[in-house]
Parts: C-alpha cells; sequence; structure tokens
C-alpha cells in the first residue's frame, strides 16, 4: 500500500471514529434527543391545586375555589379550525382570538401559550366536542365568596410578575398568587402543590390519552384550609353599618387576641377582583378617592383623641405622680397657657370622674405631672420615659399581627420636637398629647388592643386573624405569648370603672348601654389632618 492510500486509510478511520463517539454521545451520554423526540408524542402539563377554602369561627364558608380552564395553544402545531366557533365558546371576539394567536406566534411556535383565561366548566366541555388541533385546555381554579364581605381582609390573588417568578421557583408565567389580605399572609399554605400530568398526543397535538396509563402522572395536593377568627354574622352586621361612612370598626376577643371583626369602609365585593373583568374592576377600585382597597384597620393612621386618656392616666397611676381620689378643677377646659377646651360637667373631678365625662382639663394637669416629675433631670427625659410607656401598649410601632401591610403608627420622639420648636419646648408645648392629639397617631387596630390591654388589666395577645391552619396543631408561638405594659394590674381598676361609669351612670358613652350587660366604653373624637 502507498503513502497515498495509508493516508486516505487512516482518515477514514479517524472519521469513523468521531462518527462513532458522537453516536454514543447523543444515545447514551446526551438524552436531549430524546427528549426532543417524546416532545413530539408526549405532552407535559403542569397540574394547578384548587387553592385551600376559608371558613369564619363557626364553620361558614367565605372564600372557596371552582373550575376554571384556560384555553392554550402551539402555535405551530395549529391547523384550520372554525374562528367563530371557537371564539364562541371561548366567549371572546374572533378579533381578540386572533390578536392572541399571533402574539403567542410572536412568543414561540413551538411552545404553549396562554390564549384565553378563565373560560367556564360548560365551555371546556364544548371545546372538547370540537376538533382544534393544536389548541388544549389547562385546569386552574379562580376564587368564589358566597358571603362577598371582608374583601379588605380576606384579600384578592393576581397573576404573578417576572420579579417574583424570579424570586420564587414555584410560580410560572400565568400563575396566580395573594396579593393583599388572607390570601397574601398565608400564600404558601393556601397554595398547595402542583403536579404534572402527561397525555400522549399525535402531530396535531390533538390528545390520544394518557402516557402509561398515568403511572408517570403527579398528582397535585389542593391548598390547605383556614379557619378565621371572623363572625360572619358580627362582620355582616359591621359592614351594614359601616354602609356610606370611613372608617373602620374592629373587635377583638381579649382573651386570646382573636379578631372578631375587622371592617374596612368603603370596602368592594370580593367577586369584583375575580374573573376576566378583575382587570377593569380593579383600575375603577384604585381609581376611587374613597380608597375602597386601603384596609383602614390597619394601614390607616388617626389620632386617638379622647380614647388615649386612658393611657395617660394609667401612666400617672403607675408613676405615682396622681391618686385616684384626686382631683383637679374644669373651668370649661384647662387654662394655663393657651388653655385646651372641655364640655361643660360638674367640677373638681377625680379620675374616675374624668374617665367618665372626658374632662380635658383633668388629663392636662396629669400630663403635665407626668413630663414634670422631679425625679427626671429635665422634661425632655420625662418625655422619654412617658413615651416608653406609651410604646408597652402597642402603640408607635407594628404589632405584629398575621397582616403583612400593619403599618406601625407614629409617637413622636423627643428630636421630632427638637426639630419643631428649634430645641426650646416644655410640658405645656406639647400639651395635646394629654387628649391623644397633636403629632399622635394609631391604627384602628391598636386602639381595639387598647380595649384588650384594658380588659385584661395590663396584658395583650397580639392581634390575629386566623385561629386554625388545617392539620396544625397550633399556629405562631408568638400568638399565645402575653404582652405585658408597664403598668401594674392593679392601677386598671378605677380606669375600668370610670369606663363602666361612662356607659351606664351617666357620662359620654351612654350610647352604648345595653340592658342586662356590664357594658364598659370610652368616646374619642378627634381632629384628624
Amino acid at each position: 500500500m502507498n503513502r497515498r492510500a495509508k493516508i486516505i486509510s487512516l482518515f477514514v478511520i479517524v472519521a469513523f471514529a468521531i462518527l462513532l463517539l458522537r453516536l454514543f454521545q447523543i444515545q447514551v451520554l446526551d438524552d436531549s434527543y430524546k427528549r426532543a423526540a417524546q416532545n413530539n408524542v408526549l405532552r407535559k402539563e403542569v397540574q394547578h391545586p384548587p387553592r385551600g377554602e376559608v371558613y369564619d369561627r363557626n364553620g361558614e364558608l367565605l372564600v372557596r375555589s371552582i373550575a376554571s380552564y384556560d384555553l392554550m395553544a402551539i402555535p405551530r402545531d395549529v391547523g384550520e379550525f372554525d374562528t367563530l366557533a371557537l371564539a364562541r365558546i371561548a366567549g371572546v371576539t374572533p378579533e381578540k382570538l386572533k390578536s392572541e394567536l399571533d402574539k403567542a406566534a410572536r412568543y414561540s411556535r413551538r411552545r404553549p401559550s396562554v390564549i384565553v383565561k378563565q373560560m367556564s366548566l360548560e365551555a371546556k366541555l364544548l371545546f372538547d366536542e370540537g376538533e382544534f388541533s393544536g389548541f388544549y385546555t389547562v385546569y386552574r381554579t379562580m376564587r368564589s365568596y358566597p358571603r362577598k364581605m371582608a374583601g379588605n381582609l380576606l384579600g384578592y390573588i393576581s397573576e404573578v410578575d417576572a420579579a417574583t417568578i424570579a424570586r420564587d421557583d414555584y410560580y410560572q408565567t400565568g400563575d396566580y398568587r395573594g396579593m393583599s389580605g388572607i390570601e397574601r399572609t398565608y400564600e404558601e399554605v393556601l397554595r398547595g402543590e402542583k403536579g404534572m400530568k402527561v397525555s400522549i398526543v399525535d402531530v396535531h397535538g390533538i390528545e390520544k390519552g394518557p402516557y402509561m396509563d398515568g403511572a408517570a402522572d403527579l398528582q397535585a395536593i389542593p391548598g390547605t384550609a383556614i379557619t378565621t377568627s371572623l363572625d360572619a354574622r358580627l362582620q355582616a352586621l359591621g359592614e351594614e353599618l359601616m354602609e356610606g361612612k370611613v372608617g373602620s370598626i374592629i373587635a377583638i376577643e381579649p382573651a386570646t387576641g382573636e379578631i372578631l371583626v375587622m371592617v374596612s369602609s368603603p370596602g368592594y365585593d370580593p367577586d369584583e377582583l375575580v374573573g376576566r373583568d378583575r382587570g377593569n374592576n380593579y383600575m375603577k377600585l384604585l381609581a376611587n378617592p374613597r380608597r375602597p382597597l386601603f384596609n383602614r384597620g390597619v394601614m390607616s393612621r388617626y389620632p386617638p383623641g379622647s380614647t388615649f386618656k386612658l393611657v395617660n392616666g394609667l401612666i400617672a397611676l403607675q408613676e405615682g405622680v396622681v391618686t385616684p381620689s384626686r382631683k383637679y378643677p374644669c373651668h370649661g377646659g384647662y387654662t394655663i397657657g393657651k388653655g385646651v377646651k372641655c364640655h361643660n360637667h360638674y367640677s373638681p373631678v377625680n379620675l374616675r370622674q374624668a374617665v367618665q365625662m372626658s374632662c380635658n382639663a383633668y388629663f392636662c394637669y396629669v400630663f403635665r405631672d407626668i413630663l414634670d416629675n422631679r425625679k427626671y433631670e429635665s422634661v425632655k427625659d420625662g418625655y422619654d420615659v412617658w413615651k416608653e410607656y406609651v410604646e408597652s401598649f402597642g402603640f408607635g410601632r407594628k404589632l405584629g399581627s398575621d397582616f403583612l401591610d400593619e403599618r406601625d403608627g407614629y409617637v413622636p420622639d423627643r428630636g421630632w420636637y427638637d426639630r419643631q420648636y428649634r430645641g426650646s419646648w416644655n410640658s405645656l408645648t406639647v400639651i395635646s398629647l394629654a387628649i391623644g392629639q397633636d403629632a399622635l397617631g394609631c391604627t384602628p387596630l391598636q386602639l381595639a388592643n387598647l380595649a384588650a390591654i384594658v380588659a385584661n388589666r395590663g396584658y395583650y395577645y397580639i392581634p390575629h386573624i386566623v385561629k386554625k391552619v388545617e392539620g396544625r396543631d397550633s399556629l405562631d408561638r408568638r400568638f399565645y405569648e402575653r404582652h405585658y405594659t408597664k403598668v401594674d394590674p392593679k392601677h386598671f381598676e378605677p380606669i375600668v370603672e370610670g369606663m363602666w361609669r361612662g356607659v351606664n351612670v351617666g357620662g359620654t358613652s351612654t350610647a352604648a348601654r345595653l340592658e342586662g350587660l356590664d357594658v364598659c366604653g370610652k368616646t374619642g373624637t378627634a381632629e384628624n389632618p
């Protein structure tokens, strides 16, 4: 064999060896071609679990999931079809159907895209009767609200954005997640676990049956049910009472911290944020100047007004600057400095009577006694001590409830007043704090929690809306811990007696009187800047 023949023979051997190695790589080491071949005959569909139901404390259903279907298409597999018929079934216009198909083709001709969202079961059955190559449906669920109440409390779900998908690999394009309220806070509990369905399809994308008789399928696990502490009957009453008004009603069970009622008014029908009109309805609610999407119960900051006198009275007792029997005069108000006006009532008054009659002058004297206490080097030091007491009642900070959008209210520090008055201020400068005004701000939840503190004589449990999660023995441990104020329990008795007198003997709270019940109350009116 000559030299040229040897070179040709060697070249053939090397080329054949390379071919064998490549075949070995393709058939043994690299399964991408195998997967590509499978994708021509197999379709893998994510199975979306129904979200967990939500109940009130008595087992009444508040939120449920109902079946819906997304119409999907793989543009490459779409053949000739009756556009009018499919549009009619899907509940969209032919123009909308064509537009979505064009958009899907621009995205990818080989990958599935959502063409129509949230078709009904009836529409899905009609679709199954037709022959629409390249189209198929995916089971989903959407929320339904039997009682049509507590929209801000329960929250709503919406399609995830790119940032959410990048942050959490549970979600894919077109998925939904909780955006507010309970739906948001307990998203990981409610959403369940996805499954997978593997089907055999022909070259036109028409499903022919399950792969391996369903042995390769993975069942979706439904979301976990939640029982709230809400009482649906009381919630309905609260929403009826607040109709046409702006504000909030909150009721807490002091022995547990469970929220029985949380009304934010104006509210909205939660069904408005479900279905294909959800986007339009959301924009209308967003544009409403009365802000129905805003949960005032945990997000608004209001001056507490005269209800805050209870806190100042308790601090004064603990600090020893006043006794329950000590009296202060009221001549139409507090007359020192610019003065603070008061309504007409008998004078002088002790602590119980001051709470009963909501006397402004009494609590102005008491507040100045706290800040001007000689055991502190300066009024500003006295103010720091007062602020610590106030914060122990849950003001000026988040309570830690199971509302992710809870806000903290505001209790100004000495630095705030230094900036306002260039460092020159005293107890008379900030006298409006005595009656819950000035820069003080609190959420309705914090104010309701104050009532629970008084009922418990000095402690509270963190307010929360979920009572039980199915399959769990308990909630987060923080909801079972007592949080104590800096005031001894013994000092609460004269305050409670004054609140009882205000309702039952004759004071500013008599409208709350109920025959046969020992109701205690404290009125509060305030200018709300």
